[in-house]
């Protein structure tokens, strides 16, 4: 199955999880899977959330950034792959000022509940 985010509707996703600003997302979801790719602007975040049923993983395609991660704290950068097992807390982080662009898959081993 192919999935071309570039024809994809953006949807903006205001204060994301209790984060700052908004993040730009172009995503596919099915009943298990988010797979999303998604812009933060400088000073945007993703709000400090836990993965209870599933996991994610956020690889960084352009930008600069940080994960909060548990109790650690990541430097996000283009090639680096940040991951948070189900049962883990992260939020990502714009701090820089440019875009943070990055590709982003979550699994849930339930079906998803509408955005």
């Amino acid at each position: 199955m192919l999935i071309k985010f570039d024809e994809m509707e953006i949807t903006m996703l205001e204060k994301f999880y209790g984060g700052e600003k908004s993040v730009e997302a172009r995503m596919f979801v099915d009943e298990r899977n988010r797979i999303m790719c998604s812009r933060l602007e400088p000073g945007a975040s993703i709000g400090y959330h836990k993965h209870e049923n599933g996991s994610e993983m956020i690889y960084i395609l352009q930008g600069k950034g940080k994960a909060l991660y548990d109790d650690g704290e990541e430097e996000l950068y283009a090639g680096v792959c940040h991951y948070c097992p189900k049962g883990h807390s992260h939020s990502v982080i714009n701090n820089s000022d440019e875009d943070l662009i990055f590709f982003a898959v979550q699994w849930n081993g339930m079906e998803w509940n509408a955005m």
